[in-house]
Parts: C-alpha cells; sequence; structure tokens
C-alpha cells in the first residue's frame, strides 16, 4: 500500500528534514555559503604551503595538491566533531518535547558534511589538472568505500562526544584542543614516510592516520594500500559500536540533564 510510512521511511524523513535544516542553519547570512566549506581550506592549504614550501623550502613535489589532498577530507571530520558536543544541548527543545530517535541529530550533521566534503571533490579534480594529473577508475569504487568508513568513524565518534558532553560539559573544550592535537599527529601536511622510523608504529595507533593516508593515496595516485584500508575499516567498526552503546546508555536521561 502506498502512503503508508513504516519506521524506516519515517526514520529516513526525520534525517532529511534535519540535514536541509543543518544546511541552512548553517550558512544563514552567509554570503558565500557553499564556498566557505571550500574556502576554509583552501586557506589553509595556502598557509601550510606559504610556511614549508616558500619559508622553510621543503623538498617536495606538487606539494599543493598533496595538501588539498589531505586538508579536505580532514575538514569534513574536523568539522563533525568540533559541532559534535552542542548538538543535543543546541537543540534541548525538541529534544525536551518531541518523540523522535535522537541519533539522527548528531546523524545529520555527520551527513551534510559528508554532502559538501563529496562536492568538494570537484575542487580536488580541478587542482589535479592543473597539476597535470587525472582521476583514477580506481576513485569508482574508491571513493564510495572511503566515504562509508569515514562515515562510519565520523558519526561513532560524534555519537559519543555528543552524548558525554550533555553531562561533562568540559568536553567541548577539549575537543577542541584534542582536534587540534590530532591534525598534527595524523601526516595530514606531511607525508608519512616523513616519520622516523622509530615512531611509525605510532601511525597505526592514531585512527585517523591510517584514513587520512587512503584518501591521499586515492587522490593522487590512484592507489589505496589494502593495510590502511583494513585499519580505518577496523577503527570505523569499533567507533560506530562504542559510539552506539555510549548513546543507547546515556540517552534516556538527556532530557533531564539539559
Amino acid at each position: 500500500m502506498t502512503g503508508i510510512k513504516t519506521p524506516l521511511t519515517h526514520y529516513i524523513d526525520i534525517i532529511y528534514v534535519l540535514t536541509q535544516k543543518e544546511m541552512k542553519v548553517r550558512y544563514k547570512s552567509s554570503y558565500l555559503g557553499y564556498l566557505w566549506s571550500v574556502l576554509h581550506p583552501l586557506a589553509f592549504a595556502l598557509v601550510f604551503f606559504m610556511v614549508f614550501k616558500v619559508v622553510m623550502r621543503i623538498g617536495m613535489e606538487d606539494y599543493a595538491i598533496f595538501l588539498i589532498a589531505g586538508l579536505f577530507p580532514w575538514q569534513w571530520f574536523s568539522n563533525s566533531i568540533n559541532f559534535s558536543p552542542m548538538i543535543f544541548i543546541n537543540n534541548a527543545a525538541i529534544v525536551k518535547k518531541v518523540k523522535f530517535p535522537r541519533d539522527t541529530l548528531p546523524l545529520s550533521v555527520v551527513l551534510q558534511d559528508m554532502i559538501h566534503f563529496i562536492l568538494s571533490i570537484l575542487v580536488i579534480v580541478f587542482f589535479l589538472l592543473i597539476y597535470g594529473r587525472a582521476p583514477s577508475l580506481s576513485w569508482l569504487y574508491g571513493v564510495p568505500a572511503l566515504l562509508a568508513i569515514q562515515f562510519l568513524m565520523t558519526y561513532g565518534i560524534s555519537l559519543v562526544v555528543a552524548s558525554v558532553n550533555v553531562f561533562f560539559r568540559d568536553l567541548e573544550r577539549l575537543t577542541t584542543i584534542f582536534m587540534t592535537f590530532l591534525f598534527y599527529c595524523t601526516p595530514i601536511i606531511y607525508p608519512e614516510t616523513m616519520v622516523p622510523e622509530r615512531y611509525q608504529y605510532l601511525l597505526s595507533l592514531n585512527p585517523l592516520a591510517p584514513l587520512m593516508i587512503s584518501w591521499r593515496g586515492l587522490f593522487l595516485d590512484g592507489t589505496v594500500e589494502p593495510g590502511y584500508l583494513m585499519l580505518s575499516l577496523a577503527y570505523a567498526v569499533v567507533s560506530f559500536v562504542l559510539g552506539r552503546m555510549i548513546f543507547k546508555r546515556l540517552s534516556w536521561k538527556f532530557a533531564e540533564a539539559i
């Protein structure tokens, strides 16, 4: 029968409405709108290029496209996680008064950041062409695979941060500090080969490192190292399961704590 909504279609409808709302709110009263999601990582790329390539004269070919290939996926992860602490608190009115699946709130935030990232891939293609490169056929399966892995990982971590911050508000500031630390500990503005051999094992302990290395390998060379891919998937599954467990344990107290 048509016109009868199942729990799944109802869930999807809520995600659609919330994602649309998040996108409108983010660029409300902004003249450049979506362009900010592109201009922000490009501005970072310009700063790092000036510092490392022009001033410090780092000996790397095509350093600009190297930066862009890493900074755009990082931007998606960073935006979602930095926004996570306030997701339930900023939506206190509907969390308290409306009965709906509350996990759709962080889901919609991560989803809209993923949409921005997908659109920004065109910018990466543009810079690849400038540097005499071209997208590889491996993008056809590599991009969806890495999108799914990063979405799973980001959503899981977002659930943890958003849920715990309802009860421990200092987590908002700790998240900002941790994200800065994570950025410089992840091979985004430098290649993983620059990490001294005795510290290489630390890369595998950083959940984001194999994922960022995989994105850059796919964008620049059209290849993804299977070891990094499987490690990224493992971290994504652990993040998702942990996020669901913590959310399930804490969510019934949200209305009282907010």
